[in-house]
């Protein structure tokens, strides 16, 4: 059960005005910066928060798939040597962003949902992402004709139905419920881009498949907020999608089939970084368009600019130029050093990558949902 806190409460004052300073600065206002350690220098307040909830896919789980597949290659070395020592069910080789933001919030890192044991193991929040899940249901790819055999039955409606059991776990009362909702962090980080990845490695049609899925995809992810925001939340972070078309996994399996002309100045495929951008200006329009009283932050967190300046100025950040758009870990090879690295798997970002991501949401990579203009 979450503890009372009184909204006038000067540290409760304090806190939410800290936040707010925080989150409301936008990315085009923002100056980059190298990515510093986030978990130092903090005041161990948590900025108000006394839980966070992850709902996802593998750009944030930490242990769901695992569970359920323990014999995966994603649960074996050298997944999770650079932090953990040992693999932990993340898709990289170290920690996530949401491991990031539990460090700077004062929180623990966040149990994977299917490995909890007791509402104890929540007592902080809860990690509900499933690498490999989708927004849309496997009900509706299955009606598509598109093989399913790979695609998880973890949907983001089976995510938020484990969530709300969990909340009634939490707590016995409806009052009790809403103080939980209310002091929680919600990051809903990120979700949706394996629904097009699916189509994409099936090679169905981009114009009359793929891009029509962007708004299905976009109100299955509003119909989740406003669940959240029925129950009781009060801050909701959105992610966008990485630029796909800088991701190793795109260029390689597009490789033979594009023309210089497809590439950007970068090396990155043009059309489907427009793609990427297409799908979070509607993820943008929606949060602005979504309605919602005054006491509820929703924010867009601009993953796919953040992940453009590493590309596109890697040796400001640590980061080598020459490995800007190639996987470290490939084909059962590894490289020296995962930390100089963007791309872990060709897919999955290293931990040095998410680090950077994590600091600048937290220092300012974030677009209000008013930043949507037509």
């Amino acid at each position: 059960m979450a503890s009372s806190v009184s909204l006038c409460s000067p540290t409760t004052i304090e806190r939410m005005l800290l936040l707010f300073l925080i989150l409301c600065i936008t990315h085009a206002a923002t100056a980059v910066e190298p990515a510093g350690d986030l978990a130092a220098g903090g005041d161990g307040l948590g900025l108000g928060f006394s839980r966070m909830f992850c709902i996802g896919d593998s750009v944030a789980d930490t242990g769901n798939l695992a569970t359920v597949n323990p014999n995966g290659s994603f649960n074996m070395l050298p997944y999770g040597e650079t932090f953990f020592g040992h693999p932990t069910g993340r898709f990289s080789d170290g920690r996530l962003t949401v491991d990031f933001l539990a460090e700077r919030l004062g929180l623990p890192f966040l149990t994977a949902f299917l490995r909890g044991k007791t509402a104890e193991d929540f007592r902080h929040g809860a990690n509900f992402a499933v690498a490999g899940a989708t927004a849309l249901s496997l009900k509706f790819f299955k009606e598509m004709g598109l093989n399913i055999t790979n695609i998880p039955p973890y949907s983001l409606d089976v995510q938020m139905q484990w969530f709300h059991g969990m909340l009634h776990s939490l707590a016995s009362t409806d009052k009790e419920r809403k103080e939980i909702m209310s002091e929680s962090l919600f990051l809903m980080g990120e979700i949706g881009a394996n629904d097009y990845g699916y189509l994409f490695a099936q090679n169905r049609s981009f114009i009359n498949e793929i891009k029509p899925l962007v708004p299905k995809v976009t109100m299955k992810i509003e119909n989740a907020i406003k669940v959240l925001m029925t129950l009781g939340a009060k801050t909701i972070i959105i992610p966008g999608i990485f630029p796909a078309g800088c991701l190793p996994r795109y260029l390689e399996m597009y490789q033979s089939m594009l023309s210089p002309e497809d590439y950007d100045a970068f090396g990155c495929i043009k059309w489907m970084n427009d793609f990427s951008e297409y799908r979070n200006y509607a993820l943008k329009c929606m949060l602005h368009q979504i309605p919602r009283n005054p006491t509820v932050t929703i924010l867009y967190a601009d993953y796919y600019t953040t992940v453009l300046e590493l590309i596109r100025h890697p040796v400001m950040h640590g980061f080598k130029r020459e490995t800007v758009l190639v996987p470290c870990y490939t084909d059962g090879n590894l490289c020296p050093n995962p930390s100089t690295y963007i791309s872990w798997d060709g897919q999955h970002l290293t931990e040095a990558a998410y680090k950077f991501v994590a600091h600048h949401m937290l220092h300012g990579a974030f677009a209000q949902s008013s930043m949507c203009s037509k």
